[in-house]
């Protein structure tokens, strides 16, 4: 085994330090080079330092590699608004289109709010919608030759815009409403019917945690063939749709299939919560990589025989680094990067993110408000730690460290188990070992890393006094069903 000395002296022949210039990501984009998915990840919900560098990886990837697509981890219907108004495309319960980007992301109500309500997510989202506005007229209309569909309004769909959407599974009564809203507008027969099968919800008045409580632990019945009929009827309706359905027709039932297959398997989610966090855990992170399934297979579709569409993920670490790599692998734990290798292998290129020290915005406990913390030092068997004595001996404190196709000798430096930190939205510095560390191996996680030796928090929308002031949050236990809330 190499000598810390010896690491530090490989480790720093290996970097490539970030300067701020133009082609900082020059060497990242030549290792993705024709991968279908690159999984853009973060070491917490709340540094800004990490969105601003996924930002800035996601417009390279749109604009030199012809990405069409991000998905986020974020609920399904919130996020769609904001697809819809980077499209250019009205609200269809009302008609009206979102005049502003902040518009856009209101329907983002739901604790964590920042994680998408924040200032580098609005400037991310105006960029996406200069994109798509500034296409040649030719690249955006599909199909002018195919009248629209009279319920939806304004013209056909554009082929080649880029979207936003959601792979999360929160959502659940967000998204029966969406189901509900959009068979009203185009079959009130089967609107009828998805009333009546999701009816079975309406005794928690609208409280998923009461429901899958009760349906595991207060004697109450489960909603799951109900869930499961609705799904499988829209997909039936899908099957039958005429193959000349405009293109925004067919985006508009993918959204509804999708918002059905949201309702299903956070039905499931919410009972096995309280069965035990390891199948729930599972259970959404399956459903992450289904809905990047589907969302591919739709936009492939819709780019009217192209190619496959390209997507960039952005989630958390704990949810890309490949699982197999981590403690979480002998808790019976899988994630969404695990699953994607599996599914499309090398197509796949998965980045994680990690800083030293600084600010953080989070809270010190689900549901609690949103502080400015104080990230404490990494500890010094830690990965973070590794990379800050690396930053410190190159004065690089910001690098890329390239690890699919990287020398051996690089790999195996790195290979041995070492502490690696997860801050979600809850930080809670005074347990830190315990509820934010557990040990991975860094080359068979990731393809590539990004360290930012300091970093701050993120700055969201509503600049609260209590996150202005950067006040401490009230300390508590470790949580439960969250340990570290990714």
């Amino acid at each position: 085994m190499a000598s810390d000395a010896d690491t530090l002296s490989l480790l720093r022949s290996a970097i490539h330090p970030l300067t701020g210039a133009a082609g900082d990501y020059d060497a990242l984009l030549d290792l993705i080079g024709d991968a279908q998915f690159v999984l853009l990840g973060e070491a917490s919900h709340g540094t800004h330092e990490f969105y601003r560098a996924r930002a800035e990886i996601t417009k390279r990837l749109i604009t030199e590699k012809g990405f069409a697509a991000v998905a986020a981890e974020a609920d399904w219907p919130d996020a769609y608004r904001v697809n819809r108004y980077i499209r250019d495309l009205p609200l269809p319960e009302t008609g009206d289109a979102d005049q502003t980007a902040e518009h856009a992301l209101r329907d983002f109500q739901r604790f964590p709010q920042w994680m998408w309500r924040n200032a580098d997510v609005l400037d991310l989202v105006g960029w996406l919608r200069d994109h798509n506005d500034s296409l040649p007229q030719e690249q955006r209309v599909f199909n002018a030759s195919v009248p629209h569909a009279p319920h939806l309004g304004g013209p056909t769909v554009q082929r080649n815009r880029v979207g936003f959407y959601g792979l999360d599974l929160y959502s659940l009564y967000a998204s029966i409403d969406s189901v509900i809203r959009y068979l009203d507008r185009t079959d009130p027969d089967a609107a009828k019917r998805a009333r009546a099968r999701y009816a079975c919800f309406e005794h928690f008045e609208k409280d998923e945690q009461a429901y899958g409580f009760a349906s595991v632990r207060g004697g109450g019945e489960s909603c799951e063939d109900e869930v499961i009929a609705q799904l499988m009827d829209l997909q039936q309706r899908t099957a039958q749709r005429s193959p000349h359905s405009t293109l925004d027709v067919a985006d508009e039932a993918f959204f509804a299939e999708q918002n059905a297959r949201v309702a299903k398997n956070a039905e499931a989610y919410y009972r096995e919560m309280f069965r035990g966090r390891d199948t729930s855990w599972n259970l959404r992170d399956s459903h992450m990589a289904e809905t990047l399934d589907a969302l591919a297979t739709h936009l492939s579709h819709s780019r009217g025989g192209t190619g496959p569409a390209k997507i960039v993920v952005w989630a958390h670490n704990s949810h890309l680094g490949d699982a197999r790599a981590t403690q979480m692998s002998e808790r019976g734990e899988l994630n969404l990067g695990q699953l994607a290798r599996q599914r499309f292998g090398d197509r796949v290129v998965i980045v994680g993110l990690y800083t030293y020290t600084g600010t953080v915005t989070a809270a010190s406990d689900w549901d609690m408000p949103a502080d400015r913390k104080r990230v404490r030092p990494a500890l010094p068997e830690s990965y973070e730690a590794l990379c800050h004595q690396v930053s410190d001996a190159a004065q690089a404190p910001r690098f890329f460290l390239p690890l699919r196709g990287a020398r051996h000798d690089v790999t195996a430096a790195l290979e041995a188990p070492r502490l690696q930190r997860f801050i979600g939205v809850i930080y809670r510095p005074e347990t830190e070992r315990w509820s934010h560390y557990y040990e991975a191996s860094l080359p068979y996680q990731y393809d590539a890393l990004l360290y930012f030796d300091h970093s701050r928090a993120l700055e969201p929308l509503e600049r609260t006094p209590r996150w202005t002031a950067g006040e401490p949050g009230e300390p508590g236990d470790p949580p439960q069903t969250y340990p570290f809330a990714a």
